[in-house]
């Protein structure tokens, strides 16, 4: 790959609509879900390390996970894992990274991706990255699109503008849609998934920050003489205290006039619940899951992940989730991903943070 490609991770979610195997202290990102031997942050570091120095390779999560980064990452310097003090959403996250890497690599090329997509092409996915960074310059912000084949209302969606070309001007951005429009959105052929996955320049994104969102950029700028010192733990937390709450999507794509889209279809998917997860496992006959001791009577549908030694029977199950941990047992219908919110909030308030 291009020498000056760094790669930025996002890696400090908590994986709500993957509760209870997702915890607070252990999110999504940091479990192998897939039963690799490689938890999900993992695989999304495998699939560039061959390729780009591990001085390239960044990772930006809650500072709560120092010890769990080192732990699975210990090749990384330390230096390359930028700890956020709190959530910000992804605006503030990725501006540390850029005006970081700015410091260190002003002519960079920034590869922003979430920790926790699975990719079952991946000569395919790097060949998508390629173009982008092969395109990119001192002003276009490029997005990864998925091309849809279903109905999706839990994604975003961008509209591009028809060209022969590969790198497609975007029209517009639509985040979930309800399913009437999302169904248009299909047959209209010129829409794709958002992958929340991003290339551009550090000299394109800094641009395009002092332009949409001065009060960040002035923020972060602030930064120059910290980042890569003693101090720059200090600056970042007074930093991020400044900084609102907004997506990169809100607070830069949306506003710009300079966004493309680079068309892929690499076997991607964001992994976002447990219908997700369900979908992309080995099932039987009866499209089943089952992930532990269980004795199915008429059941379909249906996932059973169990991480105790019970012994779990079901009987006229579908379409249900069943998660069984040693301190939480949830049986839920497996596609309302909405509600976990909820759940999690829920037993949080009446049972204690030590189940979250």
């Amino acid at each position: 790959m291009n020498s000056k490609i760094h790669v930025v991770i996002m890696a400090g979610g908590t994986g709500t609509r993957f509760w209870p195997y997702s915890r607070n202290n252990k999110p999504k990102q940091f479990l192998d879900v897939l039963g690799t031997g490689r938890s999900l942050l993992q695989m999304t570091y495998d699939r560039f390390s061959k390729d780009v120095p591990d001085e390239n390779i960044w990772i930006v999560s809650n500072e709560i996970y120092d010890e769990l980064l080192s732990e699975q990452l210990p090749n990384l310097p330390k230096d390359n894992i930028l700890l956020e003090p709190s959530k910000r959403n992804t605006a503030p996250c990725v501006a540390y990274a850029a005006y970081k890497i700015k410091q260190k690599d002003p002519d960079a090329v920034m590869v922003i991706l979430p920790s926790d997509h699975i990719i079952f092409k991946e000569e395919a996915f790097l060949n998508v990255i390629h173009q982008a960074v092969d395109h990119a310059d001192e002003s276009k912000l490029f997005t990864i699109g998925i091309s849809p084949n279903r109905p999706e209302t839990g994604y975003g969606y961008i509209q591009f503008s028809e060209s022969e070309e590969v790198i497609k001007k975007v029209k517009t951005f639509t985040e979930k849609p309800q399913l009437d429009l999302a169904k248009k959105f299909l047959v209209s052929g010129d829409f794709v998934w958002n992958a929340g996955i991003f290339v551009w320049s550090v000299k394109a994104i800094v641009s395009a920050f002092e332009k949409y969102q001065d009060e960040l950029a002035e923020t972060f700028a602030e930064g120059a003489d910290k980042y890569f010192s003693e101090d720059e733990n200090a600056f970042i937390k007074t930093a991020y205290s400044l900084s609102k709450s907004i997506s990169i999507d809100y607070a830069i794509m949306e506003k710009s006039d300079d966004v493309y889209v680079v068309l892929g279809d690499f076997g991607w998917s964001d992994l976002g619940s447990w219908n997700a997860l369900h979908e992309i496992k080995d099932k039987d006959e009866n499209e089943n899951v089952f992930e532990g001791n269980v004795i199915p009577y008429n059941t379909k549908d249906t996932y059973v992940l169990s991480k105790t030694d019970r012994v779990i029977l079901t009987h006229e199950l579908d379409g249900y989730l069943v998660a069984d941990f040693e301190d939480v047992l949830l049986i839920c219908k497996k596609g309302d991903s909405g509600v976990f919110r909820q759940f999690v909030n829920d037993v949080k308030a009446e049972k204690g943070e030590e189940f979250i």
